[in-house]
């Protein structure tokens, strides 16, 4: 079935955040090629969901891990983990994220610091740990989950969570900076742009707003479990091999 450019055989993947949403749907894009699937997230239960189906469905190892990405101790030694268990992460998905909606002269401090530390440092200290390891085996795909947000700015009443849209923009940057350094140790580092998407976390927004979005949208759909999975393996596989520092939006059209 798999085709040697998307053949996933052999490798390891380590996607945060993979117990629900995006993450597991891209967990099951992986697993599909063939790949094995480590996913991590501070809900173990969601993680142990995941590895279930995905054992139950295709012929791949699978382990699930609980990791708090903003915890350096806990990523270093969740890393230290799969890495025993599996041998080595070919794959790294930093999808983890939080969000807060507030207009910006409401928001805590400490509503603005979760955003960041989660989404900005997390996806730095999981690409350290796992990039060490990486640059020893001179191989390595990184892809980080940005969001359109971090692309254009949205008025108030579509999204009002200004410390998530800045947090994007800086993975979106981070992603690009980060290419360059490491391309000369044949890891490539791309971004994904999600728009919006049906998910725990734009539930609230949709639930509000699915109308104007859905209407603003050029293809006139918001994203559903498969849109996707097709970019994600992309970048994942041989096929994006001389792609690197991308930004690449998934998106309806929504950003243009």
């Amino acid at each position: 079935m798999n085709t040697p450019l998307f053949d996933l055989s052999g490798r390891t993947a380590l996607i945060t955040g993979g117990g629900s949403g995006l993450g597991r749907d891209i967990a099951e894009a992986f697993a599909e090629y063939g790949a094995n699937i480590a996913v991590c997230s501070r809900k173990l239960a969601n993680c142990e969901e995941t590895v279930d189906y995905l054992t139950k469905n295709y012929s791949i190892r699978a382990k699930a891990y609980e990791c708090d990405v903003s915890n350096e101790k806990m990523v270093n030694e969740t890393v230290n983990t799969v890495i025993e268990d599996f041998g080595h992460i070919d794959i790294l998905v930093n999808n983890s994220g939080a969000t807060w909606g507030e207009k910006v002269e409401n928001m805590p401090l400490e509503a603005w610091q979760k955003v960041i530390d989660v989404n900005v440092t997390g996806t730095f200290l999981m690409s350290k740990a796992v990039g060490t390891q990486m640059i020893s085996n001179g191989y390595g795909k990184i892809i980080n989950i940005g969001s359109v947000a971090g692309l254009k700015a949205e008025p108030g009443k579509v999204l009002n969570a200004i410390g998530y849209s800045t947090s994007k923009a800086a993975v979106h940057h981070f992603t690009r900076d980060l290419a360059k350094k490491w391309g000369e140790y044949g890891i490539t580092v791309n971004v994904i742009a999600p728009g919006f998407f049906a998910t725990k976390m734009t539930k609230h927004v949709l639930e509000k707003n699915s109308d104007a979005i859905i209407s603003a949208n050029p293809m006139k759909k918001i994203g559903d479990t498969t849109s996707l999975k097709g970019t994600a393996l992309f970048l994942a596989t041989r096929a994006s091999d001389y792609v690197t520092g991308q930004v690449i939006a998934v998106d309806g059209g929504s950003s243009l």
